[in-house]
């Protein structure tokens, strides 16, 4: 395994490992883009521990999960099918890439290849703040929902006293304008909506 590099400032959470993948110390990863082409390009993966399932009723304490190393140095990754698979040095078996199964893979951001006019990627809309043609505050970009035909916003206004939650196509219809560099999405959407 190569020596550790620094943790990228806009590292990027890009997919997780599944598993092992053959005898020579390949792993699996469940990519989170359906097209990952990041992950398939960056040649330094940063791992960091499966976050640990929330506890339901009572349990007991579970043996101390032994830590992915920090960094792998990525030697060969390609598409099988709808996983990613990939070797790496200093995993030379299935038992090396077994132990590495449910590591978080991040990524920096300059991986990621440039979108084209008029396509954004959903990371860069998460935080953005949300106006209508009116210059009323909807809300903050919490999250996206792909359901299929489009995306939708999900906006979070917690300026009021009870949060409000609204649901925006992104789509042409209703998104005038998009600036990263003021963060900020103009909508043709109410208050009311």
């Amino acid at each position: 395994m190569a020596a550790a590099e620094p943790w990228p400032d806009d590292a990027v959470e890009v997919g997780r490992i599944a598993g092992a993948w053959g005898v020579k110390g390949w792993v699996k990863v469940q990519p989170f883009s359906t097209d990952p082409q990041a992950l398939l390009a960056a040649r330094a993966w940063f791992l960091k521990p499966a976050e640990p399932a929330p506890a339901a009723g009572i349990v007991k304490p579970a043996a101390a999960a032994a830590l992915p190393p920090p960094h792998l140095q990525i030697t060969t990754a390609r598409r099988h099918g709808e996983v990613v698979v990939a070797s790496a040095d200093g995993i030379a078996d299935r038992a090396a890439a077994e132990a590495l199964k449910g590591a978080r893979i991040f990524v920096s951001r300059a991986n990621f290849p440039k979108a084209g006019d008029g396509e954004y990627y959903w990371i860069d809309l998460i935080g953005l703040d949300v106006l209508n043609r009116e210059g009323q505050w909807l809300g903050r970009v919490d999250s996206l929902i792909d359901n299929g035909p489009q995306t939708v916003l999900r906006l979070v206004d917690d300026r009021a006293s009870e949060a409000v939650e609204r649901l925006v196509p992104f789509v042409d219809a209703y998104v005038d304008d998009v600036s990263l560099e003021q963060r900020r999405i103009t909508v043709d959407w109410g208050l009311d909506f």
